[in-house]
């Protein structure tokens, strides 16, 4: 059973920094990437930064967020983190971990149960 717990979210002014943590039960090295996905209130759930294990740590994030947000991992804590730079309102959400697993006979995603992230102007 995978589980994720993620922390490190609150209240915080635009302009200000967070950084949240996903804590995962066992190696991140069982994964092909973790995530970071959030979601607005009467929004869908979207993708905000992504980091591929098994491809040497490479990274990609969603444009509105390049040059402020910064994922990465530590391996030996199995810890991913979200480092949160010059946060704007429309950066509120409630923001999740996913680990992403990718076999022959399909794709499995495991969730955290979220942290909500507020920006306030």
């Amino acid at each position: 059973q995978v589980q994720l717990v993620e922390s490190g979210g609150g209240l915080v002014q635009a302009g200000g920094s967070l950084r949240l943590s996903c804590a995962v039960s066992g190696s991140l090295f069982s994964f092909d990437a973790m995530g970071w996905y959030r979601q607005a209130p009467g929004e869908q759930r979207e993708p905000v930064a992504i980091i591929f294990i098994t491809s040497g740590g490479n990274t990609n994030y969603r444009d509105s967020v390049k040059g402020r947000f910064t994922i990465s991992t530590d391996n030996a804590k199995n810890t991913v983190y979200l480092q949160m730079n010059s946060l704007k309102p429309e950066d509120t959400a409630v923001y999740y971990c996913a680990a992403i697993r990718v076999r022959v006979g399909g794709r499995s995603d495991y969730w955290g149960q979220g942290t909500q992230v507020t920006v306030s102007s």
